[in-house]
């Protein structure tokens, strides 16, 4: 497997890890007040647009495996 997907929610410590951004936030729950300076999306977002071209460079090599 050349990339795995991980939820936060299922770390030993899920606090340490600081999201990069919000998705799929049409769907929160109405109490969830989500932090303004984290970008958020109501579905997913453009990785191209949003990701370093480094990390884009990484999944590529990543899916090339």
């Amino acid at each position: 497997m050349a990339m795995a997907f991980v939820r936060t929610g299922t770390l030993d410590a899920a606090a340490a890890v600081t999201p990069d951004a919000f998705i799929f936030t049409r769907s929160k729950l109405p109490w969830m007040v989500l932090p303004p300076e984290i970008p958020a999306f109501e579905i997913y977002y453009d990785m191209e647009a949003l990701w370093p071209a480094e990390s884009l460079a990484r999944r590529a090599a990543a899916l090339e495996g």
